[in-house]
């Protein structure tokens, strides 16, 4: 069987294809440019773009099992052509979909709910992988300025994303489930510092930023207002889900979640 994966070049599309080809599975990964998609090379790149569903046509070509995104480009912006990327879906046969759910991604799910596909929505909340945004400061410097510090997060690690996804997309027993997916610990910022510095065998140091420091720091990056408030408040008055534990990555595993020590380590040349 050959599972088409949309957004292939991303943290978690990435993920999504390692793990499938792990499992022994055929995989097509679909990208705006081919050329840039640095993917094994026993995986088949075709170009393609959500945003103009008529360039899926190959791309879904004797496809049993897509896994989706549910917003387009940088900017996770609604995907306004769902409704028409989920109907060529539909019509090329696909039996299975999974969808990675973005912050406003519901038009693909609410399309995928309309047809007789089955459907998995996945919903992480931060991933490790953000952590990787320190990494310059901390080679440099040695420290990490940011604001909330009491703020808990219960991150999860993109490789047990991938790997829930491809599950789904793979095995029975998934259609119809919302998968919310977290790691093993809620651990705030300095906890993360400090565990960066354990994985490098440096102490790092972990300075608080004012919420007004922190505005005029995503200000002077080039963030605009409202972006800026969404940062705010995901960062200093998280929803509840977002730093609660629970078990899924576990019960759709077999495994337990990956811990943030463990992620620490596997990237720890990308911090020293």
């Amino acid at each position: 069987m050959t599972y088409l994966v949309t957004g292939a070049t991303g943290n978690v599309g990435r993920q999504v294809v390692e793990q499938l080809r792990r499992d022994g599975h055929s995989v097509r990964a679909l990208t705006r440019d081919p050329a840039s998609a640095r993917l094994p090379e026993d995986v088949e790149v075709v170009r393609g773009d959500l945003t103009r569903p008529e360039t899926l046509t190959d791309a879904l070509d004797g496809v049993s099992g897509v896994h989706l995104i549910g917003f387009s480009g940088d900017d996770y912006a609604p995907l306004e052509t769902a409704a028409e990327v989920v109907e060529r879906v539909a019509r090329a046969g696909v039996r299975r979909a999974t969808v990675l759910k973005g912050v406003q991604g519901e038009p693909v799910e609410e399309a995928l709910q309309a047809t007789d596909l089955e459907w998995t929505f996945v919903q992480p909340v931060e991933f490790m992988s953000n952590a990787l945004d320190w990494a310059g400061a901390i080679r440099s410097g040695g420290e990490v300025r940011e604001p909330f510090p009491e703020a808990l997060s219960a991150m999860v690690h993109e490789g047990d994303i991938g790997a829930v996804i491809a599950a789904a997309l793979t095995q029975d027993g998934h259609h119809g489930r919302t998968y919310l997916l977290t790691g093993p610990e809620a651990l705030t910022k300095p906890d993360k510092v400090r565990i960066l510095g354990e994985a490098i065998g440096r102490d790092l140091r972990y300075v608080e930023l004012t919420e007004q420091q922190a505005r005029e720091r995503w200000a002077a990056e080039g963030y605009a207002p409202e972006t800026i408030d969404f940062f705010v408040w995901v960062h200093g008055d998280p929803p509840e889900e977002g730093y609660t534990v629970v078990p899924t990555v576990e019960k759709v595993l077999g495994r337990p979640a990956r811990t943030f020590a463990e992620w620490a380590a596997e990237h720890a040349a990308d911090f020293r």
